[in-house]
């Protein structure tokens, strides 16, 4: 079995047989992979009138049970202060969250799932699940056990850690 991978590090190594070309293979698979996936996220929410990124604010949100400071979800979003705040504001403005002082704290503000938010999250996860699990249906269950275990020692390795 091929992929596209194959025919470009097939091509190097036509003009460069020099090269041990094994990590530029992982490496490209891995973001083709994050590419497919994306696509799949995408077209899933959609269908819901919502961006990946709305999806992964609200979700947050919603398996935190708790508001969380502006801080603390934009470390678990990954994503800067700036891009956080444009992101809140615009579910902010889809009335999906809310804003609120924090006791004690006049500079800091939490951020909360609005009733709707909360069923917004609630009528996606059950299929976002489904999802995910057929864009890994050719895997099986060992396959599966092993990739995430590779994956979660190179995330590691580069340092995404709790």
């Amino acid at each position: 079995m091929r992929d596209s991978v194959d025919d470009f590090l097939d091509q190097w190594t036509a003009q460069r047989e020099d090269l041990d070309l094994d990590a530029m293979g992982t490496v490209g698979r891995i973001l083709r992979l994050s590419r497919l996936v994306n696509g799949r996220l995408k077209e899933y929410f959609a269908q819901y009138g919502m961006e990946t990124w709305e999806f992964d604010v609200l979700a947050t949100l919603r398996r935190s049970a708790r508001p969380l400071t502006a801080k603390e979800l934009a470390a678990s979003v990954m994503i800067g202060s700036a891009a956080l705040t444009n992101r809140v504001d615009r579910l902010v403005a889809r009335d999906l969250v809310v804003r609120t002082p924090v006791p004690g704290d006049r500079r800091s503000l939490h951020i909360a799932l609005t009733d709707r938010g909360r069923e917004l999250v609630d009528a996606t996860v059950r299929g976002h699940v489904r999802n995910q699990r057929d864009i890994l249906a050719d895997l099986t269950a060992d396959d599966a056990e092993s990739l995430n275990r590779l994956l979660r020692t190179l995330l590691v390795s580069l340092g995404d850690t709790r």
